[in-house]
């Protein structure tokens, strides 16, 4: 089973929600308003990239 977890800084006034999920090979990110929604899926190497360039 797959267990979305909301980002710890997502918005908790119902604005931007953002869920991240691990996969067997990948890391997924949706929108916690829209889950059945679109997915999109990272490689966990791709995911920290993607993590270190939003870093002040």
């Amino acid at each position: 089973m797959i267990r979305w977890r909301k980002a710890s800084r997502s918005d908790g006034q119902g604005g931007a929600c953002v869920e991240l999920a691990r996969f067997p090979e990948t890391v997924a990110v949706r929108d916690s308003k829209d889950p059945s929604g679109p997915q999109l899926h990272f490689t966990p190497s791709a995911f920290r990239a993607i993590l270190n360039d939003l870093k002040p």
